[in-house]
This record gives structure tokens, sequence and C-alpha cells, in this order.
């Protein structure tokens, strides 16, 4: 005995995985994306979170110092800037990254 019915739910059941297939073999970066992460890259992501951690804390203290013994007068500027461009360097550093790479376009 023939059922058309059951054939037509057959063919909707077999339909959705295969129109998923097909939208994964379309669209490979998306389908890929977890496996392109390398363990270097995570890595070195971890210890720049890890550092940028530790050093807001001593950025803000060694602000602190520099204004007191600016009040004190008893600091020299040149302490005062290098430490200015040394926090720009720290908390900037992806963004200096990211922009070199792309000079040089690697």
């Amino acid at each position: 005995m023939h059922y058309p019915c059951a054939q037509r739910l057959r063919l909707k059941h077999l339909a959705l995985p295969s129109i998923l297939f097909a939208v994964a073999l379309c669209a490979p970066d998306q389908t890929m994306a977890q496996g392109q992460a390398s363990p270097f890259m995570t890595g070195a992501t971890s210890l720049q979170t890890n550092i940028l951690a530790w050093l807001t804390p001593v950025a803000i203290i060694l602000v602190m110092v520099l204004g007191g013994m600016a009040m004190a007068n008893r600091m020299s500027w040149g302490w005062c800037i290098g430490a200015i461009l040394g926090i720009a360097i720290a908390f900037g550093a992806p963004q200096i990254v990211t922009w070199v790479r792309g000079m040089f376009g690697v």
C-alpha cells in the first residue's frame, strides 16, 4: 500500500538538513571561524590582557606619585613626560600594532 503523505513527510525531513548543508558549504568562513585562532594568538591575547590588568593600578599609583612630587616641587619634568608616554604606549599597544600592520599590509 502506498502512502503519498508519508512520502512528502520524509521529503520535508530531508529538505531542512540538505538546505543547512548547502548554506554551510556556501559560507565556509562562518562555519570554520572557531578553528582559525592559533594557539599563539590565544596565548598572546591572554598575556596582553593580564599585563593590562596589572598595569592599570600601577599606572594609577604612578600618576598619584607624580602629582605628589609635582606639588612638592621635587620632580624633573622629564620623568613626567616619560611616564605619560609610557602609559600611552602601554595602553595603546593594540592600536599601535594594528596601525603598523596596516601600514605594511600584514
